[in-house]
């Protein structure tokens, strides 16, 4: 595991990469930003959406930081080229299922947030995620991570 494959990957996997790494950062900074939430950032909320951040339970929270951090982690491991990439993204793919399976599921966030916010973007994360794990799979596959 301590040697990195001979095999070079091709120019698109390094753009695929870093692209991934700079979604995952805007992850981390919408995780940050919710965290560490000030009176001024509050106040450009409606009262049903502060109700709603402020109703959400630590189980989920866990769940953006496990999708944020581990998104974040994965891309710089793939970077790294290792195989440890894909399992890392396969648990943040799981945070992201758990924590938007919450939002669609046991909230009215669509209805808060609309449709865009509230049901576009959290499939659009959806489908990243799993776009990732099945990156990772395939630079496995053909020997570009060890």
């Amino acid at each position: 595991m301590s040697e990195k494959s001979n095999t070079k990957p091709p120019v698109w996997f390094w753009i695929v990469s870093i692209v991934a790494l700079l979604w995952n950062l805007m992850g981390v900074m919408a995780y940050l930003g919710q965290a560490y939430m000030t009176d001024e950032m509050k106040a450009g909320y409606t009262s049903d959406q502060l109700a709603l951040m402020e109703s959400t339970p630590a189980w989920v929270t866990a769940a953006f930081a496990i999708a944020v951090w581990g998104g974040l982690l994965g891309c710089i491991v793939l970077l790294l080229r290792r195989k440890l990439a894909k399992p890392v993204l396969m648990l943040s793919l799981i945070g992201i299922l758990v924590q938007m399976a919450h939002s669609f599921f046991m909230t009215n966030a669509a209805e808060i947030y609309g449709p865009v916010q509230g049901v576009v973007t959290p499939v659009i994360v959806i489908i990243i995620g799993i776009v990732l794990v099945q990156f990772a799979r395939i630079a496995e596959k053909r020997n570009w991570i060890s």
